[in-house]
């Protein structure tokens, strides 16, 4: 009734591909296969990678710290950095500035003004010496800058960069432990350039 199948003829195996330069020579990846390895939690765990960025961040800031306190040039701020800025520093560090005793002379002053009321006696003693030190440190300041400006023309055979009154007259109103970076040179060393 019905007509027999022919028996299908046996395929001869396919001749092996040679692999061709620039060719893919591999067969195209399933799209789900594809899918699967790139599907990735949205929400993956973020307190373990914050915490670890959070130890990273802090160890480097650590590390620019100590380096700017140490006046290594690579920590500092474009203001601090260079040869002539360190000669500047230690200008002012290896020297007694009348500016650096402002602040607790101001406290003492504060102490003694709280301590004695409104005595109008203490006050006409106590402020003229405190304006008098003040002006003596503004000057002490002044002719610190003129002689920094000075010696920067002879050490570098250039003229002073522009603000060196002012970085110079600042960092010399400053107490000494509070200084950044820190001074490189104790008080009555000998100040020399630091050229790289």
């Amino acid at each position: 009734m019905f007509p027999r199948k022919k028996p299908a003829p046996e395929l001869e195996p396919a001749p092996a591909v040679e692999a061709r330069p620039g060719a893919k020579n591999r067969p195209t990846p399933r799209r789900r296969d594809q899918e699967a390895a790139n599907r990735r939690p949205l929400v993956g765990d973020s307190k373990a990678v914050s915490a670890d960025v959070k130890a990273r961040q802090k160890a480097e800031r650590a590390k620019a710290r100590e380096g700017m306190m140490r006046g290594d040039d690579r920590y500092l701020t474009s203001r601090d950095q260079g040869p002539v800025k360190r000669f500047l520093r230690d200008m002012v560090d290896a020297r007694w500035n009348i500016g650096e005793f402002l602040l607790p002379l101001m406290l003492v002053v504060l102490m003694l003004m709280l301590l004695g009321g409104n005595n109008p006696q203490a006050q006409i003693l106590i402020l003229p010496v405190v304006y008098g030190v003040m002006a003596v440190g503004v000057m002490d300041a002044w002719l610190l800058a003129r002689r920094a400006k000075r010696r920067v023309a002879e050490e570098f055979g250039t003229e002073a960069p522009k603000g060196t009154s002012m970085y110079v007259a600042l960092r010399s109103m400053q107490m000494r432990m509070s200084r950044v970076p820190r001074p490189q040179i104790k008080r009555g060393d000998p100040v020399v350039p630091h050229r790289h």
